[in-house]
């Protein structure tokens, strides 16, 4: 279920044959998050999420991905801005798009991991977890 949002000259798609994949992957292998993150494994991540394209006169200026089951539980990933198009309300509206995003109708329970940007997922509910010691990871 592809789908494309508009506001002025900024157009959201899910269809992930619009994306830059040098943008992706320079910014992402660059980012704190996925610092040095090969082309393989980014390649893959988005071949295997939902991803949001951000654009401006169809240059590719964010994205954001989704790694979700669509019925009960959702991981925000990778999402950015590039720097010069922030301050603008775009990571707030891709934000909304998501959430509001049919295809994610039903998920009750999303989680993500950030250094900086709580304050913008605040305002998406987002909260610290309530009961960390429930929760484990397993990292290799």
């Amino acid at each position: 279920m592809q789908k494309e949002f508009r506001k002025g000259s900024y157009v959201i798609s899910t269809d992930k044959r619009k994306l830059n994949f040098g943008v992706v992957h320079g910014f992402l292998a660059g980012s704190y998050w996925a610092k040095g993150r090969s082309p393989e494994v980014t390649g893959s991540s988005v071949k295997n999420s939902v991803c949001f394209g951000l654009y401006h006169d169809r240059r590719q200026i964010g994205f954001a991905r989704v790694i979700s089951d669509k019925a009960t539980f959702a991981y925000l990933a990778d999402v950015f801005i590039i720097d010069e198009y922030r301050g603008r309300g775009l990571s707030k509206w891709l934000m909304k798009v998501i959430f509001e995003h049919p295809m994610f109708r039903t998920v009750k329970s999303w989680m993500l991991a950030t250094r900086d940007a709580h304050g913008l997922y605040r305002k998406f509910g987002f909260k610290r977890l309530s009961d960390p010691g429930k929760y484990m990871q397993r990292k290799s």
